[in-house]
């Protein structure tokens, strides 16, 4: 018996938005804009669960970084609680990610590794 082949894409989601692409370092002066590209990616995808927040480019993982990460959750839980999704993260980064506490704060961030 044959099962056949699921509809769409292996491994992607057809719920979740584009990705919300972070590379370089991150000034304070670039997360308003950052969470303003986030608010429009979720006025795109009504209903959607979750977003993926691409964080592979990313060169210098510091604490501005760490507060990029906690506003764009604010941003994604006022839009009805939708789970930020970090993906590729840099160990440097969870490391200070867990140092702060930060999902114990912000409980719809999720991060997965490089």
């Amino acid at each position: 018996m044959s099962s056949g082949h699921p509809a769409g894409l292996c491994g992607v989601d057809a719920m979740t938005p584009n990705p919300l692409v972070v590379t370089g370092r991150v000034t304070r002066a670039e997360v308003p804009g950052l969470c303003a590209e986030l608010e429009a990616l979720l006025a795109g995808a009504p209903g959607v669960a979750a977003v993926d927040c691409d964080l592979g480019g990313v060169t210098h993982p510091d604490l501005v970084l760490v507060e990029a990460v906690a506003r764009l959750g604010l941003v994604a839980r006022r839009a009805g609680g939708v789970q930020l999704r970090l993906r590729r993260t840099p160990a440097a980064l969870r490391a200070l990610l867990a140092l702060v506490g930060l999902a114990d704060v912000v409980g719809n961030i999720r991060t997965f590794p490089e």
